[in-house]
C-alpha cells in the first residue's frame, strides 16, 4: 500500500508526506493505538469467555498476586494484531528488514501462544518444556540472522559494532549467527521475565521501542549516521515505524494492563517484543547498545540466573524471589511502587544507551 501512496504522491505534490519516514511513523503511533483502543474490549471479552479461570498464579509468589485469578491472559495478541496491521497500513512492504522483523516477532509470539495456551488449559503455572521452546526461538532467530547478513553488506553484515568507538568492528564471519541468536533469544526471554507485574514490561518495551525507532531512523539516514559516526545500514530507516508502531499499540495495551490489569501480556506478547527489540538491535548494528536500553530486562534476566546457579550450588538463594521485581515486593515495596521505579530505571538507561549515538 505505501508502495502505491509513495509513488501516487508524486503526481500529487499534497501526499508527499508518505514518503517521508517520520511521518509514517506518527501515522503508526496514531493507529496501532486506536486499534487496540477500538478492538481491545471486544478481545479481551472473546479471551474471557475462551480462558474461563484465566491465568494461573503462582502459588509461591507475593499473596497480594492471588487477587489476580481470573484475569485473562494473551493480550499479547492485542499488541500483536495492532502492530502487524498498522505495519501493513504504513510500512513499505518493498523494505527486507520490515518482513524480517515481523517475521521473528510473529513466529515469537506463536511460541508465546503455545506457551500461554497450555497454562490455560491445564491450569498449571508451567508451560511446555523449556528445551523444545528455545530451541524453536533459536531456529526462528537463525534464520532471521542468516536473512540480515544476506541482505546486508558481505562482511559489514556479519561484524559487531562496538559503542563509543567510530570505526571499531569485529568481523564474526558466519559466527555472527550464533552471536544474533544469543541477542534475539536472549532479549525474548528477558522481556518474558520482566513481565510479571500489571503494566511492567510493557512501558519498558515501549522506551526501548522509541529509542530503537530513532536509532533505526539515524543509522538508515546516510546524512545522520554520518554526522554522528555510526554506522550506516541501508534500509533499516524504515524500521521506525515497526517501533512507532508497537508504541502505539504498546499504549493501548497499557489502558486495559494497568492496575488493576484486565488482562495480562502473557507470554504471547512478552516473547514476541523482546524478539522484535532483538532483532532490530541486529539490523541496525547496536546489540551491545539494546543491553543498555534494555538494561532493566538484562537484570531480571540476570537475577533469576543468579538465583537459580546459587540454590543449585550453595543450597541458598540470593534473592528473596526471583525475578527480581518479587523481591522488591517481599522487601515491602507495593506493586505500583515496583512498576513506576522500574519505569524510571528503564528511562534512565534508555537515555544512556541514546547518549552512545553521540559519545564517540
Amino acid at each position: 500500500m505505501l508502495t502505491f501512496l509513495a509513488e501516487f504522491s508524486w503526481a500529487f505534490p499534497g501526499l508527499n508526506l508518505f514518503r517521508y519516514i517520520t511521518f509514517r511513523t506518527g501515522g503508526a503511533v496514531m493507529t496501532g493505538a486506536l486499534f487496540v483502543f477500538l478492538f481491545g474490549p471486544w478481545i479481551i471479552s472473546q479471551l474471557r469467555l475462551k480462558q474461563g479461570k484465566g491465568q494461573p498464579i503462582r502459588t509461591d509468589g507475593p499473596a497480594t498476586h492471588l487477587t489476580k485469578r481470573g484475569t485473562p491472559t494473551m493480550g499479547g495478541l492485542m499488541i500483536l494484531s495492532g502492530l502487524v496491521a498498522t505495519v501493513l497500513i504504513w510500512g513499505n512492504l518493498s523494505n527486507p528488514y520490515v518482513w524480517i522483523v515481523l517475521l521473528v516477532t510473529i513466529g515469537f509470539g506463536a511460541i508465546g501462544f503455545y506457551d500461554d495456551y497450555l497454562k490455560v488449559t491445564k491450569q498449571t503455572h508451567a508451560g511446555y518444556s523449556g528445551k523444545a521452546r528455545l530451541a524453536m526461538e533459536a531456529v526462528i532467530a537463525g534464520v532471521a540472522v542468516f536473512a540480515i547478513m544476506h541482505v546486508g553488506q558481505p562482511g559489514f553484515s556479519s561484524s559487531l559494532a562496538f559503542p563509543f568507538f567510530k570505526n571499531l568492528l569485529l568481523d564474526l564471519g558466519f559466527f555472527f549467527v550464533a552471536f544474533g541468536v544469543v541477542v534475539i533469544v536472549g532479549a525474548g526471554n528477558a522481556v518474558n521475565l520482566t513481565d510479571g507485574l500489571d503494566g511492567l514490561a510493557i512501558v519498558p518495551v515501549m522506551i526501548a521501542a522509541a529509542s530503537f525507532g530513532v536509532i533505526s531512523y539515524l543509522a538508515g539516514n546516510a546524512v545522520f549516521a554520518d554526522y554522528l559516526q555510526i554506522h550506516f545500514v541501508t534500509g533499516t530507516g524504515e524500521l521506525a515505524v515497526v517501533c512507532g508502531a508497537v508504541i502505539g499499540a504498546g499504549l493501548g495495551f497499557l489502558w486495559f494492563n494497568a492496575p488493576p490489569a484486565q488482562i495480562f501480556m502473557g507470554d504471547t506478547g512478552s516473547l514476541a517484543m523482546g524478539g522484535m527489540l532483538g532483532t532490530i538491535a541486529v539490523a541496525t548494528k547496536h546489540e551491545i547498545v539494546l543491553a543498555i536500553i534494555g538494561g532493566l530486562f538484562v537484570l531480571e534476566a540476570v537475577s533469576v540466573i543468579v538465583q537459580v546457579a546459587s540454590f543449585k550450588l550453595t543450597g541458598k538463594r540470593v534473592f528473596r524471589m526471583a525475578p527480581i521485581h518479587h523481591h522488591f515486593e517481599q522487601l515491602g515495596w507495593s506493586e505500583p511502587q515496583v512498576v513506576v521505579r522500574f519505569w524510571i530505571i528503564a528511562v534512565v538507561l534508555a537515555l544512556v544507551g541514546l547518549a552512545t549515538l553521540k559519545l564517540r
